[in-house]
């Protein structure tokens, strides 16, 4: 232990020290992936987290959750019906609804004495204030987060109550973070608008009752007008609807951490170039290669567990501010207050990938011990054999590339629409980029040898610097190669995306003027006030009021979009599909389903759908199946008339206008505006377009953060790499100027070696980009649902540029320490 304490203060300790710069590189880059990962972690965490905690707390110890398919809810008589099956103890009803006041959407919840027996959150509060809220009129209690007080007045939706109690303190006060409305349920059916309806029944078991024919009795009961399932559910079908999300910031975190894997590996290759003498002199005096191995990746995991560590308090930091941006689309689907909720195993893992990242790359650089003779290495110039490729690898690289290259293809070409395979197809993609690379390792330098020589006299030293390092300059071309190849991929397969989504969204842009119950980035999901659409119609200038509804709805399993269709619907569930087909539909014959939605339903055209529904279960045709971009787990269309019938939902949550050919569209929608309700949201189709374009974009923010930060990482490395082929050369660079070579040759011949390598990485990540960009195109339709058509821009080129001026950066401070060099202190033999 003496000796392996010594070892570490005499080399490890002092080397980290000495190069600290190189050291506190290492460790942001590392903390820069972890920390993508950890906020990667928090965000989804945060989302179901949320709703979990919400649903355990008013769950208590209910056994099952009777929930209606839409916002509409079921009648109160199915409770009754609940309530005399055999092995209920207690079933407890619940109004359970977001609803707008006056300091913003709160969670409106009504039950009655009977949800003591839950044993929830709330049982305190009803035990101990329920006397006050029945004695007062339209009384409510309130959580602590509203910031009202008892004898206050408050709007919820249309209708004004008193505030008969405040709850804080104890569990209840916690709920939901204190944004909350406890009311009786009568009340409760009262401001929400659905007299004798309820959204949940909570089923508490009687003792030694068995949990699988409890279900089974309880959804005999039920008979399909209402979902029957465990609490939890909800949490989980909150995750669903974020997957899509989930899989594109972990693809980013993955990227992440290849790129830095470079850069350790570019950094360890300078330790070891920099301790040649230590290591030859060790080796001299007995010292088995496998130790002085070892305590090499001790350092890199030191430096990784490190920069995890490091990270992941970033990561916290970054995903706190990252909850608060999430598309609103996405987060109007959850229904608690999402609050921040780190998982416990996000810490661990980070940590983990960055110390594993870290040892990976570092074993392939030190392995250059086992192949450096004592008497090589005590060379005070020089290139190493250990930094030639030897043909079996070469063979193996290119192994690996027909491999990569036939499993990715082969999973796109099956198109099966599942997350990891696809990502397992996009990574096998890249991987085999990047071992095709390795295979061409001889002529990418060569070619970058030649760029260099072009800078003239200068050059042509540089050429000969890089010549004699191929496995380095290779790993440095590889991080600006991936640093171009990540950006056009990203950047160009964003806007073939947002291209896909707009004619996904068809005419919607086209459309004169829209009234909805929400604004234009948010699924209008609200009912529109009685006679709206009539009083709108009798307008000067309108041509055509076509009605429309949107609810969120359960279809199986899955929480869903269901778009309630009218004829001349602008909606590609209505424009995509045969004349036939909009025929039934619109008769309510059928259904028109997402590519998305029919995958996780396994069903397909013609098929017989079995709906839930609060008139029970029914039955309907899928008439045909469509490409089109969903928010969540899917969308469906069926008639408006048919979604009124089986879902109680009367009106319309959305109105399409199209006004009369001539009309002035801007007097048109101010009219318009003037003859609607304030609550009522009244904008333009490019509005509505610009709306639904504007979440999109947030969601792509993730992405683009990607490449940013990748290019950032390939600066650093170009800068690691070439301080390093200073450091190699400080003698040469000394004996140089002694003969007379002026500071700016010096600095042109590094220069021209930053050339070399940005412009032939750069220019082999930019092909490799947009070939990338057409795999991820092809890849899309799988994962998005929508057919992507590949569309290579000009832009890609800019931002391929701007990405190798950004990494070039990286050649400036070794370039500017090179023409300083003291020839004395140069030419000086340690």
């Amino acid at each position: 232990m003496t000796a392996l304490f010594d070892r570490w203060r005499l080399f490890s300790l002092r080397e980290f020290a000495t190069h600290r710069g190189r050291t506190l590189a290492s460790v942001i880059v590392m903390a820069v992936s972890a920390a993508f990962l950890v906020s990667v972690f928090g965000i989804f965490g945060s989302l179901t987290g949320s709703v979990d905690r919400l649903v355990g707390g008013l769950a208590g110890n209910a056994a099952l959750e009777v929930t209606g398919v839409t916002d509409s809810g079921f009648p109160i008589s199915i409770r009754d019906e609940i309530a005399k099956t055999p092995g209920v103890e207690q079933a407890v009803p619940m109004v359970r609804t977001q609803i707008d006041s006056d300091t913003g959407p709160l969670l409106l919840l009504g039950t009655d004495a009977s949800a003591t027996a839950l044993g929830s959150d709330l049982q305190a509060t009803v035990e101990q204030q329920f006397a006050a809220l029945i004695s007062t009129p339209n009384g409510v209690l309130v959580g602590p987060g509203i910031g009202a007080q008892a004898g206050d007045t408050l709007r919820l939706g249309s209708r004004r109550v008193k505030v008969a109690g405040v709850t804080n303190g104890g569990t209840a006060a916690r709920l939901n973070e204190g944004h909350y409305v406890l009311t009786t349920l009568a009340i409760a059916q009262q401001v929400s608008e659905h007299p004798g309806r309820l959204d949940s029944v909570l089923v508490v078991a009687a003792p030694n009752t068995d949990s699988g024919s409890l279900r089974s009795a309880v959804d005999g009961v039920v008979n399909g007008r209402a979902l029957v399932a465990q609490p939890s559910v909800r949490a989980v079908q909150t995750g669903n609807g974020v997957r899509i999300l989930q899989y594109m910031t972990l693809m980013g975190a993955a990227l992440a951490f290849i790129v830095a894997a470079f850069l350790i590996y570019t950094t360890m290759t300078m330790a070891i170039a920099q301790r040649r003498p230590t290591i030859s002199m060790l080796r001299a005096i007995g010292g088995r290669r496998r130790t002085i191995v070892t305590d090499l990746l001790t350092e890199s995991a030191i430096v990784g567990f490190l920069g995890g560590a490091l990270g992941s308090l970033i990561g916290i930091g970054f995903g706190h501010m990252a909850i608060r941006t999430l598309p609103v689309a996405l987060m109007q689907a959850v229904e608690a207050r999402t609050t921040y909720l780190l998982p416990a195993y996000a810490i661990p893992i980070a940590i983990g990938a960055a110390v594993c990242t870290s040892v990976a790359a570092s074993a392939v650089a030190a392995y250059q011990v086992y192949k450096v003779s004592p008497i090589e290495a005590l060379a005070p110039v020089g290139a190493s054999v250990a930094d030639q490729v030897r043909p079996w690898l070469r063979l193996a690289a290119i192994c690996v590339t027909v491999g990569g290259i036939t499993v990715a293809i082969g999973l796109v070409w099956l198109r099966s629409g599942n997350f990891l395979f696809s990502g397992i197809a996009l990574s096998l993609f890249f991987g085999a980029g990047i071992a095709a690379c390795f295979a061409a390792i001889g002529a990418l330098v060569r070619a970058a040898a030649w760029v260099a020589r072009q800078c003239g006299r200068a050059g042509d030293l540089a050429a000969a610097t890089l010549e004699r390092a191929p496995r380095r300059i290779w790993a440095t071309m590889m991080t600006v190669f991936m640093a171009v190849a990540v950006t056009v991929t990203i950047t160009g397969a964003n806007n073939d995306l947002l291209n896909a989504v707009r004619t996904s969204l068809g005419s919607v842009g086209d459309v004169d003027v829209w009234v909805a119950s929400h604004p234009p980035e948010e699924f209008p999901t609200g009912v529109l006030p009685s006679g709206l659409a009539t009083d709108i119609a009798a307008l000067p200038g309108i041509e055509h009021v076509t009605e429309g509804q949107l609810a969120y709805a359960t279809l199986g399993d899955e929480k869903i979009i269901l778009y309630g269709i009218q004829d001349g619907s602008v909606s590609p569930l209505y424009q995509q599909v045969s004349a036939q087909t909009r025929a039934d539909l619109v008769a309510g014959r059928g259904v028109v389903l997402s590519r998305d939605l029919s995958r996780s339903l396994g069903v397909r055209t013609g098929d017989e759908l079995a709906v839930r529904t609060p008139r029970g279960l029914q039955h309907i045709r899928v008439l045909e199946v469509v490409s089109y971009f969903s928010a969540l787990t899917g969308t469906a269309g069926i008639g408006l008339p048919l979604m009124r019938d089986w879902f109680d939902r009367p009106g319309a949550t959305l109105l399409q206008i199209d006004g009369r050919p001539g009309v002035d569209k801007a007097q048109l929608l101010q009219s318009i505006r003037d003859a609607s309700p304030a609550e009522v949201y009244v904008y333009s189709g490019a509005e509505s377009l610009a709306g639904v374009e504007g979440a999109i974009r947030q969601g792509m923010g993730v992405a683009n953060a990607v490449w940013v930060i990748i290019v950032l990482i390939a600066a650093v490395a170009l800068l690691n790499t070439l301080t390093l082929s200073v450091l190699e050369r400080r003698r040469e660079i000394g004996v140089l100027r002694a003969m007379g070579a002026s500071r700016r040759v010096t600095l042109r011949m590094i220069l021209a070696e930053a050339a070399g390598i940005g412009g032939v990485g750069g220019g082999l990540g930019l092909l490799f980009g947009l070939a990338s960009q057409y795999f991820f195109d092809s890849v899309t339709p799988g994962i998005m649902n929508i057919d992507v058509g590949y569309s290579p821009s000009v832009t890609a080129i800019v931002f391929a540029v701007a990405a190798v001026g950004l990494s070039l950066l990286g050649s400036i401070p070794p370039a500017i320490r090179a023409s300083r060099l003291n020839i004395i202190d140069a030419v000086t033999i340690e």
